[in-house]
């Protein structure tokens, strides 16, 4: 079976993005994404699923597990940079969202025993950190990853690149459950650009070449990394956000950089 990598927003209001673990045919990601004007409702409930809500712009009214969170979200513009507003919830927990301003919400799920409450992942907490050198530099909002303590399964990162600049690179992989050398995790990419008329660049390929596509990105579209390496480009005059989730069998991030590619290892 072929797997489609690169996916479409189905259109521009409400749920725009339905990514289940059996649509994109692997084992542990799921991913949604809902476009919502000031008053829509979103929600959900997830069986034997944890998630996290991130507030990628606007501000939303919140309730999970039973608990108000009140108004959530604080940057308007998904390119300030600022810290997100996210929100963990446990499987099995209703959660429902209502919009106060113009919203875009990414719900970022994966398998849990569950156990823990709901709770705020954020913005406190979340630093924006730089990362890499020359036009590998780009910025990054640790979400939920390894340092954190904060879910089971999920691993959650924002990511902004430069004009200009590369991500995702030096080319690397984590397709292999072989701790603590490299961990298996499936991943997706939601893309942003600025301008949102822009188009970003991503290439999905494994050392054999067995698996090698190159798409060309526009805002809001989602990625899709089942194995390989999986590197980013932003066009000159284009920036370049994108969403990370990753999930497998364990909650580790280890990977291996393609050996063609070694010597830029910092």
């Amino acid at each position: 079976m072929t797997l489609e990598l690169l996916r479409k927003p189905s259109g521009r209001s409400g749920l725009v993005h339905r990514l289940s673990p059996a649509d994109a045919g692997w084992t542990y990601v799921g991913f949604d994404l809902w476009r919502l004007a000031p008053g829509a409702t979103a929600e959900g409930r997830l069986e034997g699923r944890e998630a996290i809500l991130v507030l990628v712009e606007g501000r939303a009214q919140i309730s999970a597990d039973g608990t108000d969170f009140g108004e959530m979200g604080g940057r308007m513009d998904v390119f300030e940079r600022s810290a997100p507003h996210c929100l963990y919830v446990p499987p099995g927990a209703a959660w429902h969202a209502v919009s106060t301003t113009d919203c875009t919400l990414a719900v970022c799920s994966a398998p849990s025993p569950g156990g823990r409450p709901a709770e705020r992942l954020g913005p406190e907490g979340i630093v924006l950190e730089e990362r890499g050198r020359g036009t590998n530099t780009r910025f990054i909002n640790n979400i939920a990853m390894e340092g954190r303590d904060v879910a089971d399964s999920l691993l959650v990162t924002e990511v902004f690149t430069p004009s200009g600049h590369w991500s995702s690179y030096p080319p690397h992989r984590h397709d292999v459950d072989d701790f603590p050398n490299i961990t298996y995790l499936e991943e997706t990419y939601y893309h942003r650009l600025n301008p949102s008329s822009g188009f970003g660049i991503q290439r999905v390929f494994t050392d054999d070449l067995s698996l090698d596509e190159t798409m060309a990105v526009s805002d809001h579209d989602l990625v899709l990394v089942p194995r390989g390496h999986h590197p980013c480009a932003a066009p000159h005059g284009v920036e370049l956000y994108y969403l990370n989730v990753m999930a497998g069998p364990r909650r580790n991030w280890r990977f291996q950089t393609h050996p063609d590619f070694e010597r830029l290892v910092i």
